[in-house]
């Protein structure tokens, strides 16, 4: 299947039962003892963790303005963006920046970015070595098949002082071609699904893999305390809300965005991951 089922959630109320219009968010009216009032819902989609966890924090505060959240959970990168497209979900909140910027490029999506909420320091890790100064002269780096990530990480090992990309490019769409120079002759293969590199890692392959933290957290793995290098947190790769073209001002989305960047979404993404996932300020 291509998704997961959600865990508990709100059920989503539509117009007639049906899903949500393609260019806006539901809303169901209901009768009660006073009469007719009018609820909200948005359907989400979002990666397992931390987003859907994150999501899960807010649902209780939008329920206290009359919005019901609905989250949808998702294993790839793929799939949340095609159904926010086709109006199977309202929004999604998986992707970083320039990811989202490179899917509407290569796939003319009209999606808006609604608000940025975290940034996932990205990490290498080693079951050999301790630390990138270890690598190994011609050691093997496994790295995901995602292009928008290349740049990311590549820019990452060049600050370590492991690589120097060309001048003058734009960093955030590096890819290994860009590399000037290797002192380690270091190998990088670039063809393995994201998702599949936290088992790469587990099984020992190659000398050392970059796993973006969302999946090193959903598989027990600490970026803080379990990788021999991590991204800074002053990243750009800021992860958004996405949703379609003049989404953005309904009053849902406004709403989500709003209880996402509050101090109190806020401390909790502090202290349920201790830096390995960083809330924008």
């Amino acid at each position: 299947m291509k998704k997961l089922a959600a865990g508990t959630l709100f059920a989503v109320l539509a117009l007639a039962g049906c899903g949500t219009d393609s260019n806006e968010t539901g809303t169901d009216t209901t009768s009660g003892s006073s009469g007719e009032t009018e609820s909200t819902s948005i359907k989400v989609g979002a990666s397992n963790v931390p987003h859907a966890e994150i999501l899960e924090q807010v649902q209780p505060i939008l329920e206290e303005q009359g919005i019901e959240l609905e989250i949808e959970t998702y294993q790839d990168y793929i799939f949340p963006n095609q159904d926010l497209e086709s109006g199977e979900i309202d929004a999604n909140y998986f992707q970083h920046i320039p990811y989202f910027e490179s899917q509407i490029e290569e796939n003319g999506y009209d999606f808006a970015n609604a608000g940025g909420i975290h940034i996932e320091p990205i990490g290498v890790y080693s079951q050999e070595y301790d630390s990138l100064d270890e690598l190994p002269e011609n050691g093997t780096i496994l790295m995901s098949s995602s292009v928008a990530d290349h740049g990311r990480i590549l820019s990452m090992l060049e600050a370590q002082g492991l690589i120097t990309l060309a001048e003058g490019i734009d960093k955030t769409k590096a890819e290994v071609s860009d590399i000037t120079d290797n002192p380690k002759n270091l190998q990088f293969e670039t063809d393995y699904e994201a998702a599949l590199l936290v088992q790469m890692y587990e099984q020992g392959e190659g000398d050392a893999v970059l796993i973006n933290s969302n999946y090193a957290i959903d598989a027990g793995i600490s970026p803080q305390e379990d990788s021999i290098a991590l991204e800074d947190s002053d990243s750009p790769y800021v992860n958004i809300i996405a949703v379609r073209s003049g989404d953005e001002d309904s009053e849902a989305v406004q709403a989500l965005v709003e209880a996402l960047t509050s101090q109190e979404i806020q401390d909790f993404i502090m202290e349920e991951w201790g830096g390995s996932v960083v809330p924008v300020e």
